[in-house]
């Protein structure tokens, strides 16, 4: 199995077992679109506590991928999305965290 394939079994157990509703085809063109960065361990997951990294989630992705305005609505998307994917949580895999403000935003036809 390719490492590919492997991330995206880990990220599709992650959507199903969250219950999240994220469709595999979102999921997949998300996970393409971060590159070499998923198999990262430090890259591949989003700290929700570190404010820095947040930070760079909203500009990186809801600003310059996404094309959204800067605004509290975007900082309150983030934190919707940390608080879904559990604070005990330890690997909030970023592919999964951008598909789900993708799918918030109604976003999905820029992977299409």
């Amino acid at each position: 199995m390719s490492k590919f394939a492997e991330a995206m079994n880990t990220y599709k157990a992650q959507v199903a077992d969250l219950g999240l509703g994220i469709s595999e085809d979102l999921l997949t063109k998300v996970t393409k679109g971060l590159g070499p960065s998923i198999y990262n361990a430090d890259s591949s997951k989003v700290s929700g506590s570190d404010q820095t990294e947040l930070d760079r989630v909203k500009t990186n992705y809801l600003i310059k991928k996404l094309g959204l305005a800067d605004g509290p609505e975007l900082d309150s998307a983030i934190a919707e999305v940390m608080e879904k994917m559990g604070s005990s949580n330890r690997n909030k895999y970023r592919a999964v965290v951008y598909a789900m403000l993708c799918k918030k935003f109604g976003k999905e036809s820029i992977y299409a």
